[in-house]
């Protein structure tokens, strides 16, 4: 059901002096009372092993400091717990996990957790102090009879401690919040493929070595207002996006259903990740797309690692967000403990599986993919606003249910997997990220020429700046066969490997996240030789006087293209390409596709 705007500004709210409150409060929507089974969960106030979210009544979250001495004295209270650290920030602080095993870790499933990638999003944090307690202290030691449980408690440490009540005016508490990027200014969810961090850089490292049965990546969401507390997602959701399809069908089989019905016997309302296709109109529809392989879902999808995207719900209360996450993750390791040997069949399938083919790039489809017949929303109205100059959406705090159509992509670009991928050693950057992601490749002793599938490109464009990068994107991308000369130390990647997928989105350079995309080859886009007009020119004339079909395409461009035909040193730079003299490495991306040996 819709509000109008006569009746929405019937309601007292909504007629209020906007002086009412301090300018720079922000305004949030009404909430909903919330009471559920969960809040047993919350520590009394004389309990000695107490969290400092619970002690502050979940008004404010501790500082890094504060978390890391808390646990400490935990670890050091339980021999289940022990404190692992896998790296350091930009600004030199540890990055470390809380793992929990009744076996010293290395026999059972792993389920990992991440919280505070943006770390403003921080109740897996103050969850998962609760449940470490619970594990450790409090009974719950059980959980780990069949599964262990590593938590990364805060992976933005950085930005952790840039903290401050005015950072996520989208979001209802706590009163101290982090802030999304790190020390560098880099968005960890959009750094899983090309690792330019060094906190992501320690965390792939890690989980190589971890190898985790599932991983859990804990968020907030922004957008718009919904009924839902909790929701997730992952590669497979409903049967649609999955490059690792039998993953994709246990977490929409087994996990999903599980999950779901233990937030709901706790009094939440658990529910997909709510993306709306316009949220200044939100009954058009939610988006279901396929994630890239920037994000920690879509990397766990090309990866063959279970990954689940949990976004809490940013305008319900941050004591109901932290209990809900707490349920979550608890029912996540129940899950990997009872049903980690079909987990276990799931991935060993999709990691045997070499498909010949990958989608590289998506379309809206034409239609709605299904529609959600009893979507639980919140009534809202379209107001004036003098400041936007449009009709802007006013939430009202008050439940519906109505039919919401989900709507998703068709594949647009799929290109057919060479046998392997050959990158020269003069990108040691590029070797060492393959190196990194755990990518199998062989090393040259010695220099070999092969004829490969290569590609150049063609107007190549740049984009606005974004994460660090100035990425590339080019009008065409011309494939030609090739021979070419690799030096000793450069590489043959082979798709033939549990990782193709990965080495794929890496390298394929129609990927939207390839490192190509991403320009880390900025050195292809320089012509470092040239030659005079008082040569070209003459040089020009006698082709133009030699070859009709050259005078034909050049009275073409001049005519089609005024601008051109008006620059002489365009004219002369149209014949330049055109002549042995020209570079031929010029805008060729150096990375070999070979499709035969």
């Amino acid at each position: 059901m819709r509000f109008t705007l006569l009746a929405a500004l019937a309601l007292a709210p909504l007629t209020a002096p906007v002086h009412a409150a301090p300018p720079f409060v922000a305004p949030l929507p009404p909430t909903i009372p919330w009471h559920g089974s969960s809040e047993r969960l919350v520590a009394k106030p004389t309990d000695p092993w107490i969290t400092p979210a619970e002690a502050a009544n979940f008004a404010r979250t501790p500082s890094y400091a504060d978390t890391s001495a808390w646990l400490e004295r935990l670890v050091a209270a339980s021999p289940l717990l022990h404190r692992e650290v896998f790296g350091r920030s930009a600004q030199g602080r540890e990055l470390y996990a809380i793992r929990a095993s009744k076996s010293g870790g290395g026999a059972k499933p792993v389920l990992f957790v991440q919280a505070g990638i943006h770390s403003g999003e921080i109740e897996g944090k103050d969850a998962g102090l609760m449940l470490l307690r619970d594990i450790a202290l409090r009974g719950k030691d059980r959980l780990l009879d069949r599964a262990d449980l590593v938590f990364v408690p805060i992976f933005n440490v950085d930005g952790h401690e840039r903290s401050s009540a005015w950072n996520r005016p989208n979001q209802r508490g706590p009163d101290n919040q982090g802030w999304r990027t790190t020390a560098q200014n880099l968005n960890l969810n959009r750094d899983y493929i090309k690792a330019d961090t060094p906190e992501m850089r320690a965390m792939r490292s890690y989980l190589n070595r971890l190898n985790p049965a599932l991983v859990l990546d804990l968020h907030v969401t922004d957008g718009v207002d919904y009924q839902y507390d909790i929701t997730f997602a992952f590669a497979g959701w409903a049967g649609y996006f999955a490059h690792s399809p039998a993953i994709g069908r246990w977490l929409d089989a087994h996990y999903r259903p599980a999950v779901s019905a233990s937030l709901a016997r706790n009094g939440h309302i658990p529910g997909m990740y709510v993306d709306a296709v316009d949220p200044r109109r939100p009954d058009q529809g939610i988006n279901l797309n396929p994630d890239a392989p920037r994000y920690s879902s879509g990397y766990g999808d090309l990866a063959r690692q279970p990954t689940v995207l949990v976004e809490s719900h940013s305008l319900k209360p941050y004591r109901q967000r932290v209990l809900g996450t707490y349920v979550l993750v608890e029912e996540s390791l129940r899950l990997v403990g009872e049903e980690g040997a079909g987990l276990e069949q799931a991935i060993a399938a999709d990691r045997a599986a070499r498909p010949a083919t990958e989608v590289m790039k998506w379309k809206p489809a034409p239609a709605p993919l299904y529609v959600i017949p009893d979507f639980r929303g919140i009534a809202h109205a379209s107001v004036r606003s003098p400041a936007s100059g449009g009709n802007e959406i006013r939430w009202l705090g008050r439940p519906v249910t109505q039919s919401m159509p989900v709507f998703g992509k068709v594949p647009d670009t799929i290109v057919t997997l060479p046998a392997a991928w050959w990158v020269p050693v003069t990108k040691p950057e590029v070797i060492a990220l393959l190196k990194l992601h755990g990518i199998a490749f062989e090393t040259l002793a010695a220099p070999r020429m092969v004829t490969l599938d290569m590609v150049r490109l063609v107007d190549p464009t740049l984009a606005k700046p974004d994460e660090g990068h100035v990425p590339l994107t080019a009008a065409a991308y011309v494939h030609a066969s090739r021979s070419e000369t690799y030096p000793t130390g450069s590489v043959r990647v082979p798709s033939d490997q549990p990782l193709g997928l990965l080495a794929a989105a890496m390298l394929e350079p129609e990927s939207p996240d390839s490192l190509l995309a991403w320009n880390f080859y900025p050195e292809i886009l320089m012509r470092t030789e040239y030659i005079e007009g008082y040569v070209i020119a003459p040089l020009a004339d006698r082709m133009l006087a030699a070859d009709p079909a050259l005078r034909a395409a050049f009275e073409t461009k001049l005519a089609a293209d005024p601008k051109f035909a008006a620059d002489p040193d365009a004219r002369l730079g149209w014949f330049y390409e055109r002549t042995p003299y020209y570079d031929e490495r010029y805008l060729l991306y150096p990375v070999g596709r070979e499709f035969s040996r």
